[in-house]
């Protein structure tokens, strides 16, 4: 949104995160009051005035009446100048220094936070661009924006604007920033499975440093693909991927989830998994899919346990996740209701018996079903043929 040096993360997409955990009922007071500060020195700073005011409309922030005032009138003298300057590349300069004005007033627009007057200013400046590169620039700007203020219909329709783009041309480092953006709207929006496959096609070719810092893109990936992936792809692209190795270490816990998972070692993997709820339940996109996210962790842990047997004792399932038999009991319960696991629970014998399904069964009842479906459509497309 702002101007990027290096590894720079958007300053906008920083306040946005401040703002989500200045709302939140889990940050400590405390930590609230310094986070207030930086969210109003951010909007100082920037000038932010439209979006000021719909701090105190939600009452995150309270008014102060001179610094609303003082901004308001630094907006008004800085558009003034950027209108004069439009003004003199369309009298004096090229095309280029008129898109150049015109991409300006947009820049600062998105600066101060004036979503609506930043999209119609984006639309103006696309209509002085020629080159698709260029385009698709504004089009990285526009997907700012939409995380910014979490408008995923911004998101989507920007998302399939930029692909559409790409086939008038495009080079591939676009292209792959464009996963990690897809990628990002798929998790936000729950699309865990899709989510994974675009992060992990873009490990080797990140660069979108913009949304957020590789090792946050690594701790998506781990966690999109532990409720996503098979065993064998998990350990394939994930758990031996160099790339992953070489960030996992630096942060807190996710490494113990992984490899404990994988290694059947559910202790330590209940012990990691405790210690990342707490991230999980802070990050802004994450957040509202909480216990989504918990509840197809311990899916695919009790599955990855049970496939090992035909039959368990509850209580040697409630010893090896370190759990009491009665939490194991109430936890499959729900599980097996839902679907989710396959597996019933003699309770007076105190025994889990796996019933997976068969996978030839299954295909043999799938395709006939379709079967008669495809012919119930043929004898109604006949009698209409007959007519």
């Amino acid at each position: 949104m702002d101007a990027q040096d290096g590894n720079q993360q958007s300053q906008q997409l920083i306040l946005g995160h401040n703002v989500f955990l200045l709302k939140h009922p889990d940050v400590p007071d405390i930590e609230k009051v310094r986070l207030k500060d930086e969210v109003l020195n951010a909007v100082k700073s920037n000038e932010m005035t439209p979006y000021y005011e719909t701090l105190v409309a939600d009452k995150v922030v309270e008014l102060d009446q001179s610094v609303l005032d003082s901004m308001h009138t630094k907006n008004e003298d800085e558009i003034k100048k950027i209108d004069e300057k439009i003004a003199d590349a369309e009298e004096n300069l090229g095309e280029s220094e008129v898109r150049e004005a015109h991409l300006a007033k947009s820049l600062y627009y998105i600066r101060i936070g004036e979503k609506e007057k930043t999209l119609e200013q984006l639309k103006l400046t696309e209509t002085k661009t020629v080159a698709v590169g260029q385009k698709m620039d504004l089009v990285f700007y526009t997907l700012q924006i939409g995380f910014f203020y979490m408008d995923f219909d911004l998101i989507s329709k920007s998302i399939d604007k930029a692909k559409n783009l790409f086939e008038e041309g495009g080079d591939w480092e676009r292209k792959n920033r464009l996963k990690v953006y897809e990628g990002l709207y798929c998790m936000a929006t729950r699309n865990f499975k899709k989510a994974t496959n675009l992060f992990l096609d873009s490990i080797s070719t990140f660069t979108t440093y913009e949304l957020f810092s590789y090792e946050t893109f690594i701790f998506y990936t781990v966690l999109t693909s532990i409720i996503s992936l098979d065993r064998v792809s998990l350990k394939q692209k994930v758990v031996d991927a160099p790339e992953i190795l070489t960030v996992i270490g630096k942060i807190p816990h996710l490494s113990e989830f992984l490899n404990s998972l994988y290694d059947c070692q559910y202790k330590s993997f209940f012990l990691a998994f405790a210690g990342l709820t707490e991230q999980i339940k802070l990050d802004r996109y994450l957040h509202p899919h909480f216990r989504f996210y918990m509840k197809e962790v311990r899916t695919v842990v009790y599955s990855q346990f049970l496939e090992s047997y035909k039959s368990v004792t509850i209580e040697a399932m409630a010893k090896a996740f370190r759990v009491s038999v009665e939490f194991i009991d109430l936890e499959l319960s729900r599980f097996i209701a839902a679907g989710k696991l396959h597996c019933k629970i003699d309770k007076v014998a105190g025994v889990l018996e796996t019933n997976r399904p068969d996978a030839k069964n299954a295909l043999y009842q799938a395709t006939i079903k379709q079967g008669d479906f495809l012919l119930n459509r043929i004898q109604k497309l006949s009698r209409v043929i007959d007519l």
